[in-house]
């Protein structure tokens, strides 16, 4: 009895000496299965849109106290369409909105500040946005690439986007000159950047602090904050503009 007693402790004890040796080299496989984050990333998605006012959804107009300093063909374009005089600050001729003469897309930046809603979607390297208006989708990549170097112009541009603690950093280039840069008609060349700083101020409340810089069109960048508010309870309908 003794010497089966014996033998049942040197079996354990071999046993557990045998795993502490196998633990450090078992340890990175078990670390790599099983990675361990250091911070979670901010949530911002859900359908969010303007806020409803008593005159309907503000605003047309990135700029609505003052319009941004304009190079001269720009201030020409603008006397010719009306930027922003017209109700709510939308261009007050609509008859050379490319959006409804040619079917053209609104594109960004002009889609941040329409009524119709948006919805945000987080995947692993990659913000989506989801617009309503003309079913358009904006694509923000997060994976750490830079922009292309030879960028063809496009409605959409090419996003590329950090983050910043709870604040979401968008760099947007390689916008087409075609589209209007708000629905209040002011212009925009293809030299068109937009930084965006999009964060969640509370959890139903989204800020997009959005910085303008074309030196073509304007003679300096401003900044406009646009607010946006949650809607739980709306989904995306289907936009056909023609």
């Amino acid at each position: 009895m003794k010497k089966h007693a014996l033998e049942s402790i040197l079996t354990a004890g071999a046993v557990l000496v045998l795993s502490l040796g196998l633990l450090p080299r078992l340890a990175p496989e078990l670390r790599a299965a099983h990675p361990q984050t250091t911070g979670s990333t901010p949530d911002l998605t859900g359908i969010w849109s303007p806020p409803r006012t008593p005159k309907g959804f503000l605003p047309y107009n990135f700029s609505p106290e003052a319009p941004p300093p304009m190079r001269p063909w720009a201030a020409k374009r603008c006397e010719l369409v009306g930027c922003g005089t017209g109700p709510l600050g939308r261009a007050n001729d609509d008859n050379m909105d490319p959006y409804l003469t040619s079917c053209a897309p609104y594109g960004i930046p002009r889609l941040m500040n329409h009524v119709g809603p948006f919805e945000i979607l987080q995947t692993k390297g990659r913000v989506v946005m989801l617009f309503e208006t003309g079913n358009s989708i904006r694509q923000i990549w997060t994976d750490g690439r830079g922009h292309p170097a030879d960028l063809d112009p496009s409605w959409m541009g090419h996003a590329i986007g950090h983050w910043e603690g709870a604040t979401l950093v968008v760099d947007t280039v390689g916008l087409t000159d075609k589209s209007w840069l708000d629905t209040a008609g002011h212009p925009h060349s293809d030299a068109l950047h937009v930084v965006e700083r999009i964060r969640r101020v509370d959890h139903d409340t989204l800020e997009n602090t959005l910085t303008f810089e074309d030196p073509k069109t304007y003679t300096r960048s401003w900044t406009s904050t646009i607010i946006y508010k949650l809607r739980p309870d709306w989904s995306l309908k289907e936009d056909i503009a023609c």
